[in-house]
């Protein structure tokens, strides 16, 4: 029999070194030169045919309508779960060892760091947990901070840009990096530029801070516009305008590309020098051929109108984005949720006129062209930025024929059932001078410089109601068109923890509200905003959150020109009280998602778990796989 070693305290500390080394030779075969045994090498992980989603678990703040669940990070060695709390500007804290039954422990608050600060984003690599942190004023610097993932220890901090909105790590660990969207102020007279933060975070106690800013690319605006990127603030600089929303890293920790969505473009970041090397425009959408149609209206008596729109362009405008490597090139995952600039929208000066009270950009066809002007918009929605240009606006009949425009008059494309009730941006799509001044029209829809009317060409709606696939250079590859709408109207989709509604009863229904079919037909549809990625075997599956109509679709996207549809789970199980009720409505409005590889999860099982701002719940879904 094998002599077991004693327990007592003393005993344990006189276990000498050399005694433990002896041990060990004599555990191997002595001190012989016999090589030491090749370990096995590691069973790779089998490769499923496909997969379904099962909520098995979840966590509820109690909280509706405040944002109290937002972004998940996970740490595999203390089985904690780290999720923003918008709410509490804070992270929540919870216990995942069991999944189906999530236990809050704690809470990072970052009030320490800085007095009266909010956190914004979460990420976590071994053990480490760093979070964005917004200042009090939103448009002063803010800090980036690094807690121990096992004791919620605070590490360090160190100051970076504006509003910092999302954190990452590097694959390889070594860099967190930082997507300062350095917004406006609500009246737009404080404007900070957007940067990237490019932290050395290998000595965690003494992070480095280098920064990836946009200022070489003022004095270009000019053809940055001409290429399809959106600079359009008042008065900004390519600098101040620039808005860096989401990060994706390269495999190999040497290049990130970082979604800039309101200028509907994405930025490629040199890691090693913290260089910002090029602007990718991503271009429009055309919703006038055949795959790309939406149902552009919410008031066309509850029917379900996919259909072509000729003339209307969709701006991707994107927000969260991941990578993946195929064939040794790095493919970009975006989820084009879509976002309109308006600050001053709840200032009564800025919509009586007063110009230096913010800055709306999103307007209603019907309200935009009309025959007789916008004056009767004043006072209400009529931003006075557009109001400064002209006095009115047409659409051309060259292009908006089909829908009933004429010269001087849009007609029935003003129409709810038409294009009248789509939101898009005065901003854009309207003649020019050769200058880029605005062309002005008669209002008989004659060119005329002394005319007061602008002529609409094209009409540029927000979003493009898909997931993208993108090369390393911003290059197109594949885009799901109008598949997610499609499938949300068929008797294919259905709704519910048992998955026994039928989707199309509640078509494009909104986060916040009940028995609201077509609501969000108007703007943005079923708004995809979260997204993560997850191999299993050699299968690449994209998990897509549409923060509007809710639950999450599932593709593969193992080939990024042919992905396939897999699955879609959407647990709100009660659609007809107004708002909804927190107790039985399910989860609402996903914002972040974060999967959990087999290798790595609590109990055994790849996981995916989903942030859900409006319900305040972190849902836990286990992914089934069939083989």
């Amino acid at each position: 029999m094998r002599p077991l070693l004693p327990s007592t305290p003393t005993t344990a500390r006189g276990f000498t070194a050399s005694m433990l080394m002896t041990a060990v030779l004599a555990a191997c075969g002595g001190g012989s030169d016999a090589p030491a045994p090749t370990p096995p090498a590691p069973v790779p992980e089998a490769t499923p045919v496909s997969l379904k989603l099962e909520k098995i678990g979840g966590y509820s703040t109690g909280q509706f309508g405040v944002s109290a669940a937002e972004i998940p990070a996970f740490d595999a060695a203390s089985k904690r779960l780290f999720v923003v709390n918008a709410q509490l500007g804070a992270v929540d804290v919870l216990d995942l060892a069991n999944p189906a039954n999530p236990v809050k422990i704690g809470v990072i608050d970052a009030t320490a760091v800085l007095a009266g600060a909010e956190i914004n984003s979460v990420a976590v690599h071994n053990g480490i947990v760093a979070v964005a942190i917004q200042a009090p004023v939103k448009t002063d610097p803010g800090r980036m901070a690094l807690y121990r993932a096992s004791d919620l220890g605070l590490i360090s901090s160190v100051t970076i840009g504006a509003l910092p909105d999302m954190v990452t790590f590097t694959p390889d660990g070594h860099t967190v990096l930082v997507a300062n969207e350095g917004e406006p102020s609500d009246d737009y007279q404080v404007d900070p530029e957007g940067s990237v933060s490019v932290i050395d975070v290998r000595n965690p106690a003494a992070p480095v801070v280098r920064t990836a800013g946009f200022t070489a690319f003022n004095g270009q605006e000019a053809t940055l516009r001409a290429a399809g990127v959106r600079i359009y603030g008042p008065g900004a600089t390519a600098a101040k305008d620039f808005e860096p929303e989401y990060i994706a890293v390269s495999a190999d920790s040497k290049t990130a590309w970082v979604t800039l969505q309101e200028n509907n473009a994405m930025a490629k970041v040199d890691i090693a020098t913290a260089t910002v090397t090029q602007v990718l425009p991503l271009g429009y959408k055309d919703h006038g051929v055949a795959g790309n149609e939406l149902d552009a209206s919410d008031t066309d008596g509850g029917t379900i109108n996919i259909r072509t729109w000729p003339g209307v362009r969709g701006m991707y405008l994107p927000d969260a984005m991941a990578s993946y490597t195929v064939g040794g090139a790095t493919y970009l995952v975006t989820a084009n949720e879509g976002d309109a600039r308006a600050w001053g929208e709840d200032n009564a000066a800025y919509w009586g006129g007063d110009a230096t009270q913010g800055f709306v950009e999103e307007f209603r066809v019907k309200h935009l062209v009309n025959k007789s002007g916008w004056a009767g918009r004043a006072g209400n929605d009529l931003p006075p930025q557009l109001n400064a240009m002209a006095a009115g606006a047409l659409l051309d009949p060259a292009t908006f024929g089909y829908c009933g425009a004429i010269a001087g008059d849009p007609l029935g494309c003003r129409a709810d059932a038409a294009l009248g009730r789509l939101n898009i941006s005065w901003t854009m799509g309207y003649r020019t001078n050769p200058d880029g001044s605005p062309m002005m029209f008669s209002a008989a829809g004659v060119a005329d410089p002394l005319g007061n009317r602008l002529m609409y060409d094209q009409l540029y709606s927000y979003g493009a109601r898909s997931f993208s696939i993108w090369n390393a250079n911003g290059g197109l590859v594949w885009d799901s068109g109008a598949e997610i709408e499609k499938f949300l109207a068929s008797s294919d989709c259905k709704l519910g923890s048992a998955r026994n509604i039928p989707c199309a009863d509640f078509f494009n229904s909104g986060h916040d509200e009940g028995n609201a079919k077509d609501s969000r037909s108007d703007a943005k549809g079923p708004e995809p905003e979260g997204i993560a990625l997850g191999q299993i075997g050699t299968k690449t599956f994209a998990f897509i959150g549409l923060e509007r109509m809710g639950g999450v679709l599932v593709y593969d996207i193992t080939n990024p020109t042919a992905p396939k549809r897999v699955d879609y789970l959407n647990t709100r199980d009660e659609w007809l009280t107004n708002p909804p009720s927190l107790a039985t409505a399910g989860d609402l409005g996903p914002e972040g998602l974060a999967f959990i590889p087999a290798a790595r999860s609590p109990n055994g099982k790849p996981l995916l778990v989903v942030g859900n701002e409006v319900s305040g719940t972190t849902a836990v879904m286990q992914l089934n796989l069939m083989y």
